[in-house]
């Protein structure tokens, strides 16, 4: 690697702003802040649900005939 040319890669802190939860990570940014990460996100917490899919599943049963 040519020497001065990259940046310089750092341990930072990231930081929610829904849940306040921190981790760290390594990044050539100073500091982040997400919105959502792992731990209040609904699909990674399972409260994440389905009820559109369901209904388009019935509206298609019912247009073709299918049980």
């Amino acid at each position: 690697m040519k020497k001065g040319i990259h940046p310089t890669y750092n341990r930072i802190t990231v930081k929610c702003s829904s849940c306040g939860a921190e981790f760290e990570t390594g990044s050539t940014a100073k500091s982040l802040r997400v919105d959502t990460c792992s731990n209040c996100h609904p699909f990674y917490t399972g409260r994440q649900r389905f009820a559109a899919a369901a209904g388009r599943i019935e509206k298609f049963n019912k247009k073709y005939g299918l049980k």
